[in-house]
This record gives structure tokens, sequence and C-alpha cells, in this order.
């Protein structure tokens, strides 16, 4: 990775007030090919994103070799419990893939193998990259921010119990976020419109991650089909 030149931004002063993508699939999807998922990152970096969210290694490497914006890489390893770069081995292969910025689940949730988030921080700092928190709650933000995290994200809000369940953006969170921290808050999360990244911003979000929305087609043309049943 190589690191900034001196004088130039920040990746904080580069993300602020702009739009990242997350290029993913999930498994079983026909989009879920390393060619495919770069590609996706490349329409994104031409439509103007700032960076790009991508998942695995292997994609992360391929997506750095390709795509002049900045990496943030995550290792989605199962599907229950802290599966979003659960350990501090799957981070530290995101860092030598190329990721400039590793998101890890920080929900107050035991990690697989003991560790601490804090730990998972040390480790990627000492590797020479960021950290961005994926948290639930208000309280998880803040431990997160005090256990070192680069950036704190409200991606896991409504996918873990105690925070709410609902259709549209966890606004509510971002702000509160905001209010509590110095650190840069990003809103991720059921972002489906222009008009609610641009209100996630107005809450106070440093930038928005849109995942679906723009990069997953098997899931909007299942929406199209559903809005077309009787």
């Amino acid at each position: 990775m190589t690191p900034p030149a001196p004088g130039s931004p920040s990746l904080a002063d580069r993300l602020e007030g702009r739009l990242i993508v997350s290029c993913q699939a999930p498994p079983g999807d026909p989009m879920r090919h390393t060619d495919t998922l770069v590609r996706m990152a490349l329409a994104a970096r031409a439509g103007g994103a700032a960076a790009v969210r991508v998942n695995d290694p292997e994609v992360v490497a391929a997506t750095v070799a390709a795509v002049d914006l900045p990496v943030i890489g995550l290792w989605k390893d199962g599907d229950s419990g802290v599966f979003i770069t659960p350990t501090v081995r799957h981070a530290l292969a995101l860092v030598e893939a190329g990721a400039a910025v590793v998101a890890a689940d920080a929900t107050a949730r035991q990690r697989p193998d003991g560790s601490s988030f804090a730990e998972l921080v040390e480790a990627v700092h000492a590797a020479g990259a960021q950290v961005m928190a994926d948290v639930s709650t208000l309280g998880e933000g803040r431990a997160a921010a005090g256990q070192g995290a680069d950036f704190v994200a409200t991606t896991l809000s409504g996918y873990v119990p105690g925070s709410p369940v609902q259709d549209a953006p966890d606004l509510a969170l971002v702000t509160g976020l905001t209010g509590a921290l110095g650190t840069p808050v990003i809103a991720e999360g059921r972002i489906a419109t222009p008009e609610q990244a641009a209100r996630a911003l107005a809450a106070g979000a440093h930038s928005v991650v849109v995942g679906t929305a723009i990069t997953a087609p098997t899931a909007l043309t299942r929406l199209f089909v559903d809005g077309l049943t009787p």
C-alpha cells in the first residue's frame, strides 16, 4: 500500500461529503465473480464514487490493482454472529491484499476467536491501514471510537438484536453518533435513493455508503417483479 504524499489530503478529507459504493454480491449470485465485481468498482469510479467497499481478500487485491480509488476491505466469513472480518487474521489478510481501510464488526457480541475489537484495531494500524467499525448502536459506536477506530459506520443497525428494525436508514443513529464522537461517522444500511443519501449527510454523516440500490441487479429485478405481482 502506497502512503499518501506529504501534504496530500487525508483519506477522511477525501471521503467527506462523498459517496462510497459497496461492490459486493451474496453467495450464489451470478454477479459473485471477481472480474465482475472489479468492473462494478470501475463503473462506480466512472460515476464519481470516492471509494469502494469490497468483500474478500481476492476481490480486494484485484480491485486495488485495477481501480484508482481507496478500497475499504472486509471479509465475510459465515452468515451469523460476528462474521464481518471476525478476527485479526481476517483483518491482516485484507491489509496484505491492499485495503486502505479494513471494515470489521464492532458490535458488543463475542468474536469467534475470543479476541477484542481493540486488538484488531491495533494490528491493522501496525500494518499501516485504517479501520472502519461496523456498529448497530450508539454505545457500540462510542466503544469503537474509544478503541481507536478511524471511522464508525451504521452498517449493522437493524441486523443485531437491540437495534431498531426498519426499512429506512437509521438516521437517528447517524445523528447520535455524530453528536457523540469526534470520529467520522459513515451512514450505511438501507439507503435506497439519492434523497435518502442527502438526508444522511444532512443528519451529520461524513460519507454515505450505498450498495444494493446501485450494485445488486438480482435484488433490484426481484423488487420490480414483486411489484408487478398481484
